[in-house]
């Protein structure tokens, strides 16, 4: 097969498996019993009725259409295909409802319709509006596009939004803005040749214009040359508004001196010598698809400072609507806003530029590997993967939506807002946010042992944006140099981070002599202690923390967690320290649930599983939620001899002869500590009631295996492992942790371990 054929049969497998198209629809409500279906149906359904025709607004309370957007085509414009008709654009629009679902958590029919004339088109979409929170008009072909949208926006009291003018005006308008700041233009004063008059043109066009370009700086040409005062060939309304005194002219006439070229045409219409006759340093936005007016390295080699976006993404700057339409609808459908007016898509424009001008998240780099993300000519505009993008765009258009008066649902906080939209991006905010405002408290002092490591750098930096605890790295301070200068960060050593150089640090001397102090009579010689303190950065943060210049350690980026535990309970294992087990927090769609001990004792004693239960439940207390405990076994409450029901019905009575304030139970299997009613039919008076939120296992196999199946197939996030027993000093991590992973554990490792008990 060929190269083109083996992509053709890779997406059409893609659509075809395991189960045609790209969409489902899944219930939100259990149904599982008659009880269910007398709420869901009748007679229960008629009070939500009745609610709604008696306040319509109540629609938002009891039924999904706030959150329900209809992607609306008749398939007459279809980006790159042309008109292909209804039918054959529902692959794409199934595409444009799995965008807003997965970058926005907004749920979305497609809907492809048989009818070409505008109004009959308008009429259809009106009719729909009990059923959708907003519109959103897709692939109509100009000047149709206009027609539909404006009766639709006059007739219907929602949002409609039609992402081929307004979705594109958006993201070029934000990389106008980062260009302008680049080469130190104002807007007044830019002059912009643009080529081609149909809908995404004239929109980015009337966006330049609401940014602040004159409209007499602007040149629009379509393939009749330059739409100019009298011309009457191919004029709509819509090309007139930017018509230019004078005769006919063409590309070559209108060029020179242009800072910025706009091309929503056709390939190959910008020569390189006209580009030779722009402004310095020119803004070359060349977004035919998919080849651009003009190649990217042909424009590159004639203007090597220009600054270039294209619609590609083999190209730096993507022009990419995904930046865009998925956000504004989030805004728009939280605030129940009527409309998406200007000032609304301006503060669409000020996010995303803004989001570009920050340091970039750990997140898109992973997903952008090997690209160059540091705000400059090749990185105007964020990338699609970036998570903060929902925080940030969605709570300016809903703060501009408030603020113009369209908002029928205004939120009372922006900044809570916010938070959330944050919280359902990275699953780990919402159950972090108690250990993150007990860390705000404090200024402690985190030492990493990996400190030249990507994500920890990352996560350093995250430190010193969102917390008051300083990070302190282990590593070569010019690798650590390169590294935050590759990856853009604002990480300052000597002001906001420090860096401990192993092979030179003056330090050196008073550590291999406080690890000699500590080690001597463990069979650990001088000439050890110093070879340890060359080129063991664990035991180096160890130390570190012993010795008082650092309040707790985080390890185990790299290397097996046994290991980095060998040194961490060598140098830190003592007044009363020690090793009590590894707790993950998993979180999951059920909710939270806590499992240990994953990593420290193999086989643990009775004893040992007591003193886990109990330091589990002083750190599940840290997020805020009430422990109820479940020991498991392969015995279920007696009925096998196994060594793990032996153990862990000692562990019981253990637990029993001490005074407790929290929930617990076993020994029981995993099904039964997760499902009460299966509990139940063993156990009429369980000690718990629901379902375990911690399960306490008699060795870390069982514990490891359960906690990496959670991972690997039911889609669980690790917030850990914790490390109990060390009063907070180290925490060891595994090598798969992300940098959002490290940001957490720096939060738990910044609370004082006084805090929580």
């Amino acid at each position: 097969m060929s190269d083109d054929d083996t992509v053709r049969s890779a997406a059409l497998d893609y659509h075809l498996l395991p189960r045609p198209g790209k969409l489902e629809i899944r219930a939100t409500k259990p149904l599982e019993n008659g009880r269910d279906l007398a709420r869901a149906y009748s007679p229960g359904v008629a009070e939500a009725s009745v609610a709604i025709r008696d306040d319509p607004a109540a629609a938002a309370l009891y039924t999904a259409r706030a959150n329900l957007v209809a992607v609306v085509t008749n398939g007459t414009a279809v980006l790159g295909l042309g008109n292909i008709g209804a039918l054959a654009s529902k692959p794409v629009m199934e595409g444009k409802a799995v965008l807003f679902k997965k970058f926005a958590g907004i749920d979305c029919f497609d809907i492809e319709l048989n009818e070409t004339d505008p109004e009959k088109l308008a009429d259809i979409v009106c009719a729909l509006e009990p059923t959708f929170g907003a519109i959103n008009l897709e692939d109509i072909k100009a000047p149709d596009c206009f027609v539909v949208e404006k009766l639709c926006r006059e007739r219907m009291n929602i949002p409609v939004f039609h992402d081929d003018q307004h979705g594109t005006a958006i993201v070029v308008g934000a990389a106008a803005l980062n260009a302008l700041l680049l080469t130190d233009r104002r807007w007044e004063d830019v002059k912009v040749v643009s080529t081609g008059g149909g809908a995404a043109g004239i929109a980015c066009l009337n966006m330049l214009l609401t940014l602040g370009v004159r409209r007499e700086n602007v040149s629009l040409l379509d393939l009749h040359g330059l739409v100019h005062q009298g011309r009457e060939a191919d004029m709509t309304p819509q090309k007139a508004a930017f018509a230019q005194p004078g005769g006919p002219r063409g590309l070559g006439q209108v060029i020179d001196g242009a800072d910025l070229f706009l091309g929503l045409s056709g390939p190959n219409i910008l020569t390189a010598e006209m580009v030779e006759r722009m402004a310095d340093r020119p803004i070359i936005f060349a977004l035919a698809n998919p080849n651009p007016e003009i190649a990217y390295d042909a424009a590159r080699a004639v203007a090597p400072r220009a600054i270039i976006a294209t619609g590609r993404s083999d190209y730096p700057n993507q022009v990419n609507n995904v930046l865009c339409f998925p956000f504004i609808f989030r805004g728009a459908l939280d605030v129940g806003a009527t409309e998406i007016n200007e000032q609304m898509k301006v503060g669409c424009v000020e996010g995303i530029a803004a989001l570009a001008r920050a340091t970039t998240s750990a997140e898109a780099a992973a997903a952008y590997r090997g690209e160059q993300l540091t705000f400059g000519p090749d990185y105007l505009i964020p990338k699609p993967f970036d998570p903060r993008l929902m925080g940030v765009v969605a709570s300016a258009v809903a703060k501009a939506a408030i603020e113009s008066g369209v908002a029928s649902r205004p939120v009372p906080d922006i900044a809570a807002y916010k938070r959330t939209l944050d919280q359902s991006v990275f699953r780990s905010a919402f159950v972090m946010r108690p250990v993150f405002e007990a860390a705000a408290g404090a200024e402690r002092r985190i030492v990493f042992a990996e400190g030249e490591d990507e994500r920890v750098l990352r996560a350093s930096q995250a430190m010193t944006e969102e917390m008051t605890d300083s990070p302190i790295l282990i590593g070569r301070p010019e690798v650590i140099a390169a590294r935050i200068e590759r990856d853009g960060l604002t990480l300052r050593p000597g002001e906001n981070v420090e860096i401990v150089n192993p092979e030179s640090d003056p330090r050196y001397r008073d550590y291999y002599e406080t690890y000699h102090a500590l080690m001597a009579r463990r069979g650990v010689a001088r000439d050890e202690a110093r070879a340890i303190m060359r080129t063991n950065s664990t035991a180096i943060a160890a130390v570190m923390v012993a010795r008082g210049e650092a309040d707790s350690m985080i390890c185990g980026t790299y290397g097996q967690f046994l290991w980095h535990l060998r040194y961490v309970a060598d140098v830190l294992g003592r007044d009363h320290l020690h090793p009590v087990g590894a707790m993950s927090l998993m979180l999951l769609d059920q909710g939270p649930l806590f499992i240990a001990d994953t990593h420290v004792h193999p086989q643990p004693t009775p004893e040992q599983v007591a003193e886990t239960v109990c330091a589990s439940t002083r750190h599940v207390r840290r997020f805020g939620i009430a422990p109820k405990v479940a020991l498991c076994s392969g015995s279920q409450f007696g009925n096998l001899d196994s060594p793990s029901g032996r153990t862990m019905r000692e562990a019981l009575r253990i637990l029993d002869a001490q005074e407790h304030d929290f929930e617990y139970e076993g020994e029981m299997n995993l099904d039964a500590a997760l499902d009460p009613d299966l509990r139940a039919r063993f156990l009429d008076h369980s000690r718990i009631e629901g379902p375990a939120n911690v399960v306490v296992f008699a060795g870390t196999d069982a514990a490891g295996a359960t906690r990496n199946v959670l991972k690997a197939r039911a889609g669980g996030l690790e917030v850990g492992p914790i490390l109990m027993g060390m009063g907070n000093k180290a925490h060891i991590v595994t090598p798969s942790i992300t940098t959002r992973g490290l940001l957490n554990m720096a939060a738990l490792a910044g609370t004082p371990v006084a805090t929580y008990g």
